[in-house]
């Protein structure tokens, strides 16, 4: 199989936060990148800003992930404006808190599509690049309450936890063709949040901090470089020992 460390990154709610770090952490590693958001904000052009600093070209595509006509245009014109895909990394999420009790369907329906509908619908978009040219990663990212559970947020742990049986799926399916599909798991992470959710109050981390967005942003470069091909499947965890498994 042949390796490759550069080529056209498709990074998923690229504009802030973790999507931004590792889109500009990808960008120094000598990847162009297609950042797809459902909007576009001050956080798109500092994004593109940045990768562009490290001498990379960034293209912006406003889509919402569970529209796979908008995602499948959004493909087509980063191939055509940028190249194949050879890395795909899902970040997009919704993260909410409300008793089970009182979570309606359309807030399900929601938090579910766009984490694990979005990674399902991405990943079917970015494959045959992938498949074509014998190489590809894609990088999904879970969440550790997907792996511990929590209290208020049964459709966000839900979501999560299908991030993590998505990646061992195509893992499996696709490790002959030259991808490798890995999990990225972050704990508690210093971004900018409109709040602080409850399960992210009065933890105990081990380590005695939160982490760092180029952290978990670090573990993702890991999964996509040529050092990782022998990585697929596995859930890389960046939680500062809150969960060990």
């Amino acid at each position: 199989m042949t390796e490759q460390t550069t080529g056209v990154a498709l990074v998923t709610g690229a504009t802030r936060n973790i999507g931004r770090s590792i889109a500009v952490g990808l960008a120094e590693d000598g990847y162009d990148i297609l950042m797809m958001a459902r909007t576009k904000g001050e956080g798109s052009d500092r994004t593109i800003e940045e990768v562009e600093r490290r001498g990379r070209r960034a293209l912006l595509w406003t889509a919402d992930v569970r529209d796979q006509d908008a995602v499948l245009a959004g493909v087509d014109r980063g191939r055509e404006e940028l190249g194949p895909l050879s890395v795909l990394v899902n970040n997009a999420a919704v993260r909410r808190e409300r008793d089970f009790l009182d979570i309606d369907r359309m807030d399900w329906d929601e938090v579910v599509d766009v984490v694990l509908g979005g990674a399902f619908v991405c990943s079917q978009a970015a494959l045959p690049d992938m498949v074509e040219r014998g190489w590809g990663r894609i990088v999904n990212i879970a969440g550790v309450t997907g792996q511990t559970g929590a209290a208020r947020r049964a459709h966000v742990v839900t979501a999560k936890a299908g991030i993590v049986g998505l990646t061992k799926a195509l893992a499996h399916e696709y490790a002959a063709s030259g991808v490798t599909v890995n999990a990225v798991s972050p704990g508690l992470i210093d971004t900018v949040r409109d709040h602080v959710p409850e399960p992210h109050r009065g933890k105990n981390v081990p380590v005695g901090r939160t982490g760092g967005v180029t952290e978990v942003a670090a573990a993702v470069r890991y999964l996509v470089g040529a050092d990782a091909g022998f990585v697929t499947g596995q859930t890389l965890n960046v939680n500062g020992g809150i969960h060990m498994v």
